[in-house]
């Protein structure tokens, strides 16, 4: 298998993403290379793709096994009946607890920008909950809570860069992470990870999925602890 399943029944199956594959296949990769294709070809059954979470970003990922399924669950994430929460390691020092509400526009290159003066984003709001924060030198580093409120492209990552603390590893909104500050760091990707998705059926049930830190995100966390000064949460 080519994820961790969390959680099936006759409507969906939650899978826990491992970083570098992509939910659908890359407009220049190989479609077998994507987890839907490898997910249907383990499981001998068509899947339904949901919702999307990078390609680099590990964590909770659900696909609908009928067509029904897909309905509702479409419905759901459409509605923002879904809550969804991420773990970050940022690259700054985000004590407490604030709400970021940009509105986002596209930019170039599949990447996303704030709205400037003037023009008509699409409203973006984001909770962040500081869990940890530590220090070396000049340079700080949060691991963050995210909830966002919307599903924006690329919301996470261009909130954080919006506070001036971009996610560490992130090749497009902060490739200063990626020099200095993290030589012999033991995660080198983007530091982001679905950690829980929670939804309500349309018969009432509740479905609460979890997906737990990633082993090179925990190595991450064991460096900073080892190697920073931590400055509590």
């Amino acid at each position: 298998m080519p994820a961790q399943i969390l959680f099936e029944d006759d409507e969906l199956v939650a899978v826990d993403k491992p970083s570098g594959i992509a939910v659908i296949p890359e407009r220049d990769g190989v479609a077998q290379a994507s987890l839907r294709h490898q997910l249907e070809a383990a499981r001998g059954e068509p899947l339904w793709v949901v919702h999307r979470i990078d390609k680099d970003t590990s964590g909770v990922v659900v696909l609908a096994r009928s067509a029904a399924a897909h309905r509702w669950l479409n419905d759901a994430f459409a509605e923002r009946r879904v809550r969804k929460r991420y773990l970050a390691f940022a690259a700054g020092d985000l004590p407490g607890e604030r709400t970021v509400d940009v509105a986002l526009v596209e930019a170039r290159r599949g990447k996303a920008r704030p709205a400037g003066p003037g023009e008509r984003g699409k409203p973006s709001v984001t909770d962040l909950t500081s869990l940890a924060r530590w220090s070396r030198g000049a340079d700080a580093v949060t691991l963050v809570e995210a909830r966002p409120r919307t599903g924006r492209h690329h919301q996470i990552r261009v909130h954080l860069r919006s506070l001036e603390a971009p996610i560490l590893g992130d090749p497009l909104y902060g490739k200063r992470t990626l020099r200095g500050m993290l030589d012999g760091a033991p995660c080198a990707r983007l530091a982001l990870h679905a950690a829980g998705l929670a939804l309500t059926r349309p018969d009432g049930r509740e479905l609460a999925l979890e997906s737990p830190l990633p082993a090179d995100m925990s190595a991450l966390r064991a460096w900073l602890d080892a190697t920073w000064t931590p400055l509590g949460p």
